[in-house]
């Protein structure tokens, strides 16, 4: 008797636009350091078409990762979600079994290695940049933490109802600023807006003179490399750190969620050098 074949599985990225997702690279590199066999797509969809994506296509797979606009918005077709997605309220990561859906936040765990990894601390004061679905994850994570937060957003009427839900949840006060008016000191500035993101590398959330008064900026962008907030951030000596690295410890968070399997330090290290290698080339 021959050895079985394993089922392939079927996972996929969902959200709008993903046209330089290197989500497929990176879930495959690492599954095939675990011997999974899979494939890995890009579904796109804009938030008119998330329902109907959602029933006929993306509960079809074994599982599925969700980013911009939909982290948020998938909330109310899923099944459950897991306490750390329901006190960010933002899903990223979402596990397909017998037709029932979970959601989980894998965003904290690549957000909290990555930083950790970088020797960046997130307990003095720290400037959070958007409030869409990764900021409510920085914002929420950051206030765990014992940060003194300021959020700075376009919309601060918008951004009251994120106040009141923090305080709410864990009893934790914000200050709210606008993106334009941010400036003062902090330990660390964390950029969780598209601002500079590929293609429109010539923008930055905020002014060099107001990068220069802080110690250290995180950006979740990691295509371009380097940002020009992060080229603020390098000319003045500061410590940086773009979002390649917590996109690829989220990714294998979610693969450890869909598969039972467990990635070590070398692991992601490598799979980040292959990531960086492979920007380059794009």
């Amino acid at each position: 008797m021959g050895i079985p074949l394993r089922e392939k599985k079927h996972f996929a990225l969902t959200g709008s636009p993903l046209g330089h997702s290197i989500s497929p690279f990176i879930h495959t590199e690492l599954q095939k350091r675990a011997g999974i066999i899979a494939d890995y797509k890009l579904i796109e969809a804009d938030k008119s078409e998330l329902e109907s994506c959602f029933k006929e296509r993306l509960l079809s797979l074994d599982g599925f990762n969700v980013t911009i606009p939909h982290k948020t918005g998938i909330i109310p077709f899923l099944d459950g979600v897991s306490k750390k997605a329901e006190l960010f309220g933002a899903v990223n990561t979402v596990a397909v079994k017998d037709g029932k859906t979970k959601g989980y936040n894998t965003d904290c765990t690549g957000f909290i290695r990555a930083i950790g990894g970088a020797g960046i601390d997130l307990d003095g004061r720290v400037l959070i940049l958007g409030d869409g679905g990764v900021s409510r994850m920085f914002i929420f994570e950051s206030a765990l933490a014992g940060a003194d937060i300021t959020l700075a957003v376009r919309n601060t009427a918008k951004a009251e109802g994120l106040k009141r839900e923090l305080k709410k949840k864990l009893n934790y006060d914000c200050k709210l600023t606008v993106l334009d008016g941010a400036d003062g000191e902090y330990d660390l500035i964390i950029n969780g807006t598209p601002v500079g993101m590929y293609p429109y590398t010539d923008k930055s959330p905020l002014s060099e003179a107001a990068v220069k008064k802080s110690k250290a900026v995180f950006d979740a962008v990691y295509n371009p490399g380097e940002t020009l907030l992060l080229k603020y951030a390098k000319e003045n000596s500061l410590k940086y750190l773009n979002g390649l690295s917590m996109l690829v410890w989220q990714a294998a968070a979610a693969e450890e969620i869909w598969n039972d399997v467990k990635f070590s330090g070398e692991d992601i290290d490598e799979v980040i050098r292959l990531s960086e290698e492979y920007l380059k080339d794009e």
